[in-house]
């Protein structure tokens, strides 16, 4: 197992282009982190750079204390597996699995032991003598970390490893590397930009943007407090709905959407008094729109301009018919008739588990005064 530590790590390009900067961050021995963003935020580069596969403009990279940034990849025990499963399509299961261990001359009677221990993890016993073509996508994915696993290293380094797999598979396997890790307890570090991934198999995340740390943290813990319009929106789907609105004092405080739109403050959220006369952005999940009341719950009126049925939930989109002009808010419904196309629902915003961001920055506006718990 092994500690993975990045201090202040660059990668720049010789065009001047930036692919990382100055990234900081500590993986614990034996955690589960994802790194998450979309195309082009730096997580793969960030991968390599681990790998010893890209090269670290400035800042160093440790493992257990031990400054490997200059070490080639053989030299850092760590096991690489890509999106592409690169299995050699001649050679058996067997073969590809203990590949690698050929080419470092260890014994036959070793290699075939740890073949068989690996094929007996991953449930590939009955293909060992199968080749690549002969096995559906899940199975050859379990190959290309077979053949990772008999090597021992001490982290696993995963880059879009389901990507190509259909929506089954990719729960499937999403279930098998969970279970892989508790199995073997080593460090994984996991590249995705999907945000199911993220939610269901990380001890933390990372979320990048243009090369940068936005935020790290339990996956809960980031979904409930995000720290800006980026987090909040991208580590969804559907995205978080933002609304322009005007933070007001009204015995308390209120948010002014439109004319004849003004939703009441929850009295809990005192932090939200600093932002009071000013521009916000309003951040409400589609899930905390309901179409019941209850209360503390605020109610409105939207239009149906969009419905997708997706059998045990249903996803409106709606325009707010008091302010046709505010963006169209995605509503989260559960199991139950299916909204028409046209059709105005009356559903109630939960302003409690609602967020503020400034609209300049995009940095939240926490919910509680300084030095409060939230």
């Amino acid at each position: 197992m092994a500690r993975i530590t990045l201090d202040r790590v660059s990668r720049v390009y010789g065009s001047g282009a930036v692919g990382v900067h100055e990234i900081t961050l500590d993986v614990a021995d034996g955690e589960f982190l994802i790194l998450l963003g979309p195309s082009g935020c730096g997580k793969s580069t960030t991968l390599r750079m681990i790998a010893g596969l890209e090269e670290v403009t400035s800042g160093r990279i440790l493992i257990d204390g031990r400054d490997v940034t200059g070490l080639r990849p053989r030299d850092r025990n760590l096991a690489v597996v890509f999106q592409s499963y690169a299995l050699y399509p001649t050679m058996t299961v067997r073969a590809n699995i203990g590949f690698g261990l050929k080419m470092r001359g260890m014994a036959t009677d070793a290699i075939g032991a740890r073949v068989e221990e690996a094929a007996t993890l991953l449930g590939l016993s009955p293909y060992l003598d199968r080749k690549p073509a002969a096995l559906s996508g899940g199975q050859r994915q379990r190959v290309a970390l077979g053949r990772a696993i008999v090597r021992e290293p001490e982290a696993f380094l995963l880059d879009e490893p389901l990507s190509n797999l259909d929506a089954q598979l990719r729960a499937e396997m999403r279930a098998e590397l969970v279970r892989l890790h508790r199995s073997l307890g080593r460090t994984i570090i996991h590249v995705t930009h999907d945000q199911v991934e993220a939610m269901t198999m990380g001890d933390r995340i990372c979320i990048l943007r243009a090369g940068r740390i936005e935020q790290v943290g339990a996956p809960l813990q980031v979904y409930a407090n995000p720290a800006n319009m980026f987090v909040a929106q991208f580590l969804a789907s559907p995205p978080m709905n933002f609304l322009p609105a005007r933070l007001e004092p009204d015995e308390g405080l209120a948010l002014d959407l439109a004319p004849g739109l003004r939703w009441p403050v929850p009295a809990a959220h005192d932090g939200w008094g600093r932002a009071s006369n000013s521009s916000v952005a309003l951040g409400l999940r589609p899930e905390d729109i309901h179409p019941h009341p209850a209360a503390g719950r605020v109610p409105f009126d939207v239009e149906a301009i969009a419905v997708e049925a997706l059998g045990p939930e249903t996803i409106v989109t709606g325009r707010i018919r008091a302010a046709p002009h505010l963006p169209a808010l995605k509503v989260r419904l559960g199991r139950g008739p299916v909204p028409r196309l046209g059709e105005t629902l009356v559903v109630h915003a939960d302003l409690s588990a609602a967020h503020l961001f400034d609209p300049e920055s995009g940095r939240v506006i926490p919910r509680l005064a300084r030095g409060a718990v939230q």
